[in-house]
């Protein structure tokens, strides 16, 4: 028997492990990278914008969590390298991925723009820093307690199966019966450590994930496999990607704890618009008219309503001494 976020972490760990890419439509999912190579081009832009509200350091870690394949960083530096070209000089990639499979997916697709790998954030070397993590937040693992009779009980997991056992870390609030309240220590942790970082040495993170705006009781954890979703998160871990929804303000309030300022959340459609996204797709679907209505209804799948730009939301965390950053301007 182990706590769920025991079970959910080596879980992950083991999924990532495998040699099999879990990306694109021949994986199990598909994320906003492979989606548009505008995404990782605007972001790029998100980078270049903020570097030059940090006062142009030189050098610069550009650091991303949970890269995949590196698709998001070569649209990203491809578009640098156009348009920012003394930010592209002055960045030094670092890129934070525990999977040697992905090390290996990563290093094809970058090359030598890599300068470093790292197992987790505080390998990194000190100095100003930008760091993007795009779904990155979602697969660290979460507790959950479920209320039980009026008080709160925390779920274990034993041969499959949830087991529900008296908590010394019950949450504070009251609520329904067999409400189920999670939390996501591991990502607080990861914030709080960043924000610290950032206050200290200046610098800026963008997180884009997906969850509520406030935090709330709810049931969040699932596993996709092949595409599919509503599978039993329990059974035969390792096989499927396990998630759950980022509580985006408990993190803010965690980053503001910790010294450093937050900007948002606020939905990744309006996020990504104001930074030009569509207008971007528009050009590319100009320039290959043969795929102009593949690359048109990728990027309305990322800022729609209906389709990731709800559901999905930006935060970003950052020094307290910078401006509003590039997409979080007040309406």
């Amino acid at each position: 028997m182990e706590r769920l976020d025991h079970f959910m972490a080596r879980a992950v760990a083991a999924y990532y492990a495998r040699p099999a890419s879990p990306f694109g439509r021949a994986g199990d999912f598909t994320t906003a990278p492979e989606i548009s190579q505008a995404f990782g081009e605007v972001l790029g832009g998100w980078a270049a914008v903020s570097w030059e509200l940090m006062g142009r350091p030189d050098p610069v870690l550009l650091v991303e969590a949970g890269p995949g394949r590196g698709t998001l960083m070569a649209d990203a530096l491809r578009a640098v390298g156009e348009v920012a070209a003394p930010f592209r000089a002055a960045l030094r990639l670092h890129l934070v991925e525990t999977s040697p499979a992905l090390r290996d997916q990563q290093r094809r697709m970058l090359g030598d723009a890599v300068t470093a790998w790292h197992d987790d954030l505080t390998g990194l070397p000190d100095g100003p820093t930008l760091l993007i993590g795009n779904e990155f937040l979602d697969a660290l693992p979460i507790r959950q307690f479920i209320r039980r009779d009026g008080a709160w009980l925390e779920r274990h997991v034993a041969e499959g199966q949830f087991v529900e056992l008296p908590t010394a870390d019950a949450p504070a609030a009251t609520a329904p019966e067999a409400a189920v309240q999670e939390v996501g220590e591991a990502a607080q942790a990861v914030v709080a450590g960043l924000a610290r970082r950032l206050a200290a040495q200046g610098g800026a993170a963008l997180f884009l994930d997906y969850g509520p705006a406030q935090s709330g009781l709810g049931e969040s954890l699932q596993a996709v496999r092949g595409q599919a979703t509503g599978l039993d998160p329990l059974a035969e871990p390792g096989t499927a990607d396990l998630t759950a929804h980022v509580d985006f303000a408990a993190l803010a309030r965690a980053a503001q704890e910790a010294g450093a300022a937050a900007q948002g959340p606020l939905p990744q459609g309006l996020f990504l618009q104001r930074l030009g996204l569509m207008t971007r797709a528009a050009m590319l679907a100009r320039a290959r008219p043969r795929l102009a209505g593949e690359i048109l209804s990728g990027a309305e799948r990322l800022v729609a309503a209906e389709g990731m730009g709800r559901l999905f939301k930006a935060l970003a965390v950052c020094d307290p001494a910078l401006p509003t950053l590039p997409g979080f301007e007040p309406a």
